[in-house]
């Protein structure tokens, strides 16, 4: 095969722990020196593809700058989520003191993990896995890295393979991703890999002590090992009028098609809670040229998670970009003859409106299950490997589980968390004891204005802020009992992906070095 060579760098021109981004023929090359030795591979990101050359690399493990996926530089192997795929390796060689890289012809920039084969002689076991997002998918490949050889059953009631949820109220919603882009995998990945997938099918039972799972046609399945991944299910508006047309939430594929068609025909559309889906269909909706009114309890969007401060820079970029906002108001009906015509708030305000969006949060889905422990708030307890009973796992929205920083038992209803606990859920159902020790990461972007998000912090004592809210470049940290809990950022994506692996390796600047604006970020884990 023809190759392509190219002097990419002089051995001085990087230390130990740089890297930087070159070509080679066409194809684009992360190099990289780590201990004496340089590395090349892909150069972007198996998720969206974003450039590492902007992210951070501490020893071999190279941190993306957009959603903090993790590779080996060396190896190119992925080591967090989100994305699915490895980076491809290209040769290197030193001559003199030049670094000379080679790329094949028509080379690829990315690489499916190496799997075990499906072998029920060399393994009779079967391992079926409860949901189709984030946490199951990630769990049913992780598998097949792991070596495991049995059975696999990816059982969903969705009527689709794995797709990218996070795009369904962004970049689906505006346009700019294709149905066609929207799966994790094809059909021929699954059936390579012999992963066994089951649409529109839906658990009824689960009985951890029989081991066996019923569904609503009447099908059972026993099981040697399980991992419920079932999310969460929207939570419904109990007032009079919810049963209308063209009131949504907003949690599948298929949600998102029907508001986009009703917004085809609609010009007016109430936007019922100021979530994170809330919010980003009210911008969605607008960027379809329907005029948005968002009326939420909240005094501000994000109060509870982001703080007054971000969560007034949020309703600004809205109002900015034609959305309206009643705060601090609930519905108390919607009104309409079949179809929605104006939803009425508690001072007797009535809002014109031609389709709803009600995106109030979300509850586990785990109703269905016996002889696990629940939560209060419907969660599934775990412990540290993600078991909550013999041979059952839990992962994603649905599991509570003890966060490593804090000691306390915490759900989070993150996409990469759910796909951290899908890979970490398989590492243990195959034998490989594997703590989770993930850190909670979402983002969010709002007509121009994006949001990183690292950590987790439920209640906070103060919050230290560097940068400008009003230029809206900004870090935020979150601390409670002089410990940073979290960070939320905005145009500051190399800073935040260090503050990842700051995070990740308990090395986190103490709070007052953080009210130091000049402090960096990057050099600190460079030096750490």
């Amino acid at each position: 095969m023809k190759q392509f060579e190219a002097i990419a760098a002089t051995i001085h021109d990087l230390q130990d722990g740089d890297m930087k981004q070159v070509s080679v023929g066409d194809t684009d090359v992360l190099l990289a020196k780590v201990d004496g030795t340089f590395y090349a591979v892909g150069a972007y990101c198996s998720h969206y593809q974003a450039p590492l050359a902007e992210g951070v690399l501490k020893g071999d493990r190279i941190v993306c700058p957009w959603h903090n996926a993790c590779f080996n530089v060396t190896t190119g192997d992925q080591q967090e989520p989100p994305g699915l795929d490895s980076l491809c390796r290209y040769a290197v060689r030193v001559e003199g003191e030049q670094v000379i890289v080679g790329v094949p012809e028509q080379a690829a920039t990315h690489r499916n993990p190496p799997m075990a084969q499906y072998d029920p002689a060399a393994d009779g076991r079967t391992f079926i896995i409860l949901g189709a997002g984030a946490a199951g998918a990630h769990a049913a490949e992780t598998l097949r890295v792991a070596g495991y050889q049995g059975r696999i059953v990816m059982v969903t009631q969705d009527d689709r393979l794995p797709y990218d949820r996070t795009w369904l109220s962004k970049d689906f919603f505006t346009g700019k991703v294709s149905t066609e882009q929207m799966p994790l995998r094809s059909p021929e990945f699954y059936q390579a890999h012999q992963i066994e997938t089951l649409l529109n099918k839906q658990a009824v039972k689960v009985d951890a002590i029989a081991k066996q799972i019923t569904f609503a046609d009447g099908d059972t399945l026993t099981y040697d090992a399980l991992l419920v991944a079932t999310g969460g299910k929207p939570r419904q508006l109990d007032v009079p009028g919810k049963a209308l047309q063209n009131v949504f939430t907003l949690r599948s594929f298929a949600d998102t098609e029907r508001i986009l068609a009703a917004a085809q025909q609609a010009s007016r559309a109430v936007v019922i809670g100021s979530s994170f889906i809330g919010m980003e269909a009210a911008a969605g909706l607008t960027q379809h040229d329907v005029a948005v009114t968002v009326v939420s309890p909240s005094p501000v969007p994000f109060k509870k998670i982001l703080g007054d401060e971000i969560g007034q820079v949020f309703q600004q970029v809205h109002e900015e970009n034609g959305v309206s906002f009643r705060p601090g108001r609930k519905v108390t009906r919607i009104e309409g003859h079949d179809t929605v015509e104006a939803v009425v708030l508690d001072n007797g305000d009535r809002l014109e409106a031609d389709l709803v969006v009600v995106g109030i949060g979300v509850q586990p889905a785990t109703e269905f299950l016996a002889g696990v422990d629940l939560h209060d708030d419907r969660g599934v307890v775990v412990n540290e490997y993600l078991n909550a009973a013999d041979g059952l796992y839990a992962a994603g929205d649905i599991a509570r589980y003890p966060d490593w920083r804090t000691g306390e038992t915490t759900r989070v209803e993150h996409w990469r968390i759910a796909a951290q606990q899908g890979r970490v859920a398989a590492y243990n159902m195959v034998g490989q004891p594997t703590p989770f020790r993930g850190l909670p990461i979402f983002w969010t972007m709002q007509f121009q204005f994006p949001l990183r998000y690292v950590g987790h912090a439920e209640q906070w004592d103060d919050i230290i802020f560097n940068g400008d809210l009003q230029t809206r470049e900004f870090i935020a940290f979150y601390i409670k009992d002089n410990q940073v809990l979290a960070a939320a950022s905005s145009q500051r994506d190399t800073e935040t992906a260090a503050i990842s692996e700051l995070m990740r390796l308990n090395q986190m600047p103490s709070v007052e070095a953080l009210r130091d604006r000049s402090l960096d970020l990057v050099k600190q884990l460079a030096q750490g």
